[in-house]
């Protein structure tokens, strides 16, 4: 069983996969930031390292799609292969962040590897405002994203929104500004009682 947990910059994806697989006993397949050899250097100049960062991100989430495929484990994973191709590359392209050329290129990759990808059998996602991204954000404390612009991460926002009305599988929905998963227990309990439906019809 695949479970996929989506959501902006900040959302709150990573701790939310941790509690869920400590949880259930699933396997978790995280986001590669902290090795990220071009996370840095995107945040630094976006038009020169757009382009590259996506690649690799997709490079990324395509081999954990497969992996997921061959797996017998039930796997959840922080963020999907979708969100780079529907939502990142896209805001960048519109943004004037990535050249024509290279979006087209990128959108034709993804498009191969699409028909090769299924859907998650439940995708959770996490929707914030933009003043709870941000602080989440400054939280966590990474230098590189302290130099996130706000019209980037609303743009995403927007984004996002477009991709979970026309999303055909199975979606749960959290509002991340009022569920404190992290530290509220009662929260994290009626998230994981969604959960319990969702996938087991549990009530």
């Amino acid at each position: 069983m695949h479970i996929a947990i989506a959501g902006n910059i900040g959302a709150g994806k990573t701790t939310l996969t941790k509690m869920l697989a400590k949880r259930y006993g699933w396997k978790a397949h995280f986001e590669p930031v902290d090795n990220n050899p071009y996370l840095e250097d995107y945040y630094a100049d976006m038009n020169r390292w757009s382009f590259n960062l996506q690649i690799y991100f997709l490079n990324k989430r395509f081999r954990d799609v497969v992996e997921i495929a061959r797996s017998s484990d039930t796997i959840i994973q922080d963020r999907t292969i979708f969100e780079d191709a529907r939502i990142f590359a896209p805001n960048l392209y519109d943004m004037g962040l990535m050249t024509e050329r290279d979006f087209k290129n990128y959108t034709d990759l993804f498009d191969l590897m699409l028909s090769l990808v299924e859907l998650p059998d439940l995708l959770i996602y996490i929707r914030c405002s933009i003043p709870r991204l941000i602080d989440h954000i400054q939280q966590r404390g990474r230098d590189y994203e302290q130099t996130i612009r706000i019209d980037y991460l609303r743009g995403l926002n927007d984004r996002y929104e477009e991709w979970i009305k026309s999303y055909t599988g199975k979606l749960l929905v959290i509002d991340g500004d009022t569920t404190d998963f992290q530290d509220n227990p009662q929260d994290f309990g009626r998230v994981t009682d969604k959960i319990d439906r969702e996938l087991f019809g549990l009530f």
